[in-house]
């Protein structure tokens, strides 16, 4: 059957990184309901790499818009699709976009006949419940990513990754550079690492540690690369981003710190193998220009013991096969 004859369902979650690794478990459960469909999934096309590694998507729409706003769709190729899911938000706005290529079917928190939007739930546990709500079955456990076949540029080492999308997720340099040396001293090999446009960053992190011409990876990784890098770390070290999400989707032990928002609603799930970091209060802007006041709470000392934990912990002890958090306030 040609790709023409083959019935589509779009999926819309033209968002970032660690949405669309939280998204995983829907797009599986997607995957599943539609065995006999071409799976296409609306999302930025720098991700495409990451997307097919999840087996769940036949091809990426290449879809996005500033922010996390809502993309055009209107240069959707062929007849309409079969299907539209709606994974990107509740409001009409995405709706409506999917709506207007004239889908046989829409499945939409924003449609009539669409669940309820449960506003104090994990990023996985929302989606899955949403595709139950449409009689779709969807695991939120179902995350695990297979080893990338690229190679890691620094196999073993400790990743330690300052950036964030947004000022009020970014707990200041120095501290990140003095957490760094800590583990240094304890002989472990650190890499740090950035996003696009956060090479000075990155930069200020490596010079603040007295070290700044090793294990610096500027310039923002190729997707396979970068994947490839967490999934052989022996631990990662970040804010609420998206390699936070590759860290458990590689199953790699990893240290996350927390700031406007609880890891109950973005952190991976329970275990011991993944610690967040977090002092609870109400929540802030995620995407504020300055550090959030609960991320500032968390001190160096305590991030330092936390990657010093995991390490010493998996000594002798195997990979984990699943994803595992521990919240510590």
């Amino acid at each position: 059957m040609t790709t023409e004859q083959t019935p589509r369902v779009l999926v819309l979650r033209a968002l970032g990184l660690g949405d669309l690794l939280a998204g995983v478990p829907a797009l599986r459960g997607i995957r599943r309901a539609f065995p006999g469909h071409q799976v296409v999934l609306a999302q930025p096309p720098g991700l495409t790499e990451l997307a097919l590694a999840t087996g769940a998507v036949d091809t990426v729409f290449p879809a996005e818009a500033p922010g996390r706003a809502v993309p055009d769709l209107r240069h959707w190729p062929g007849p309409p699709p079969e299907v539209a899911v709606d994974l990107h938000g509740n409001g009409p706005e995405s709706r409506d976009a999917l709506a207007a290529l004239r889908p046989r079917r829409l499945l939409a928190h924003a449609c009539p006949d669409g669940p309820p939007w449960p506003a104090h739930v994990n990023e996985r546990d929302r989606w899955c419940a949403f595709l139950r709500g449409y009689g779709i079955p969807a695991d939120p456990r179902d995350l695990r990513l297979p080893r990338p076949a690229t190679p890691s540029p620094a196999p073993g080492a400790v990743v330690v990754h300052p950036g964030a999308a947004s000022g009020s997720r970014r707990w200041p340099p120095e501290r990140f550079a003095s957490v760094v040396r800590c583990l240094r001293a304890a002989g472990h090999r650190v890499v740090l690492t950035g996003g696009p446009g956060e090479d000075a960053l990155v930069r200020e992190v490596a010079e603040r540690t007295g070290r700044p011409g090793t294990d610096v990876l500027t310039g923002g990784l190729p997707p396979g690369r970068l994947s490839a890098l967490v999934a052989e770390a022996s631990l990662l070290l970040s804010g609420d981003t998206g390699l936070a999400h590759l860290a458990v989707a590689h199953g790699t032990r990893s240290v996350t710190l927390f700031g406007p928002v609880s890891p109950r609603l973005w952190g991976p799930p329970p275990g011991p193998d993944h610690l967040a970091l977090w002092k609870p209060g109400p929540p802030g802007d995620p995407h504020g220009h300055a550090p959030d006041a609960r991320l500032l709470r968390i001190g160096t000392g305590e991030v330092a013991a936390a990657c010093l934990t995991l390490l010493r912990d998996a000594r002798g002890r195997r990979r984990p096969t699943g994803p595992e958090v521990a919240h510590v306030h």
